[in-house]
């Protein structure tokens, strides 16, 4: 999986935008203007995602590719080195979890109006 592939799976969900906000490298997507991932364009390509705290610890502890996330709060959030993965259908599961985690909190109104 590359970083277009990602960006173009982020960018199917209901109500996404992206953004580079930080700086050049890193891709930011958004739901309803709340972020749930973020893309190193890097030489090193992974993303944040985040993630229920009992199961990040889980990732963690069973891949050697998911990592506390970089520059995020630890317990929140996993880096995901994608390089490192070869198995897509985990790295789209990752990203789905974190868009519904994000969803999830969203106000009523708001979550009426994306489904």
């Amino acid at each position: 999986m590359n970083a277009e592939e990602l960006r173009e799976y982020c960018l199917a969900k209901k109500e996404v935008t992206e953004s580079f906000p930080f700086d050049d490298t890193t891709l930011v997507f958004k739901v309803c203007n709340k972020m749930f991932l973020l893309i190193s364009l890097g030489e090193t390509l992974y993303f944040n995602a985040k993630c229920d705290p009992e199961r990040a610890i889980e990732l963690r502890e069973k891949h050697h590719f998911i990592q506390p996330g970089y520059h995020m709060n630890k317990q929140h959030w996993n880096s995901v080195y994608v390089d490192d993965c070869f198995d897509d259908k985990l790295l789209l599961s990752l990203i789905d979890d974190s868009y519904d985690l994000i969803v999830d909190k969203l106000p009523k109104k708001i979550k009426e109006k994306l489904f």
